[in-house]
């Protein structure tokens, strides 16, 4: 019976998922990775695996290149940089992704953040923590300009909820304006969403062109009064020239649900720089979440098996 390693941390023996895979006759192994998982360790996982439902795993082309049996690798979210997508299909390995399978969380919680930002919820918490009583002023998102940059189903799913609050919506996207389907958002070229927005939201994918897209450069063509949201990749972002850029002044501040390295390293340049927030990559973590994308990628596994994959990205 085919065999499959299952990685995504929150899956574990004799739950729904495994159940489904049992059912579909294959055999599962349970390997979740806690924190980071080294190249050797993963090979060795993946040994005799026909199958992959991963979280983050590091597939380069050298770990899938030693993976002898491996056919079918499935991401159980959305964004797939961590697989050497060339590497997989010049070796003939299946990769697929479950596109907008955790919006509504990730929209939810990217207005969670934009709140906490605006009425300075952690500052608040943590004064009183440590004995205090932190009275300072916070902002109304009512008349706030949100711009957007990508325009993926968690971006559109952000729209509505931004709008209920009385903001309005702008968005920077490759997306062409046929297939938009923009509702009450304005689309804007890069420089002027910089230049016009309070709170900027990040919702693209993490390539060559988008990867430190937020640099000084960038920073110094924001609002000094702007906060950075972050819930798409850590890096996006240039982690040093967003804590200078906070450090000096140049923009007011960033909450990031993702960085570079997680977990967040003693020595990021993100540690003790006051206005930055950092969160440990929970934007998709709901268990309606949880639970969609667990049996999806289970499903979609099975599909790829049979030469059915729906999401396929190589």
């Amino acid at each position: 019976m085919p065999r499959v390693l299952i990685t995504t941390d929150y899956l574990r023996p004799g739950d729904e998922v495994d159940e489904y895979l049992l059912a579909a006759g294959l055999t599962t192994h349970h390997a979740p990775t806690a924190g980071r998982r080294g190249p050797e360790d993963l090979v060795s996982a993946l040994a005799g695996v026909d199958a992959a439902l991963i979280g983050n795993d590091p597939m380069t082309a050298d770990v899938l290149g030693r993976a002898r049996q491996l056919r079918v690798v499935v991401r159980t979210g959305v964004g797939y940089d961590s697989v050497d997508v060339e590497a997989a299909a010049r070796l003939g390995i299946s990769v697929s992704n479950l596109p907008g399978i955790n919006a509504v969380a990730v929209a939810e919680y990217t207005m969670g953040l934009l709140l906490a930002s605006a009425r300075r919820l952690v500052e608040s918490a943590v004064g009183v923590a440590a004995g205090g009583w932190p009275r300072g002023d916070g902002q109304e998102l009512r008349g706030a300009t949100l711009g957007l940059v990508g325009y993926g189903a968690a971006a559109r799913a952000v729209v509505p909820l931004a709008r209920a609050f009385g903001m309005e919506v702008v968005c920077t996207t490759g997306v062409p304006a046929g297939l938009r389907d923009a509702g009450p958002v304005r689309f804007v070229p890069w420089a002027e969403l910089l230049a016009t927005s309070d709170y900027v939201s990040v919702h693209t994918a993490l390539t060559d062109r988008t990867r430190n897209m937020f640099d000084a450069s960038a920073f110094a063509r924001m609002k000094p009064t702007a906060v950075l949201i972050n819930t798409a990749r850590g890096a996006v972002v240039d982690e040093q020239a967003l804590a200078d850029a906070v450090r000096s002044g140049t923009i007011a501040g960033a909450a990031l649900d993702v960085v570079v390295r997680e977990p967040l390293p003693p020595q990021s340049p993100l540690r003790d720089v006051e206005g930055i927030t950092v969160y440990s990559h929970l934007a998709g973590q709901t268990a309606q979440a949880r639970r969609a994308a667990g049996l999806a990628g289970a499903a979609e596994l099975v599909a790829a098996l049979q030469g059915r994959a729906r999401f396929a990205v190589t």
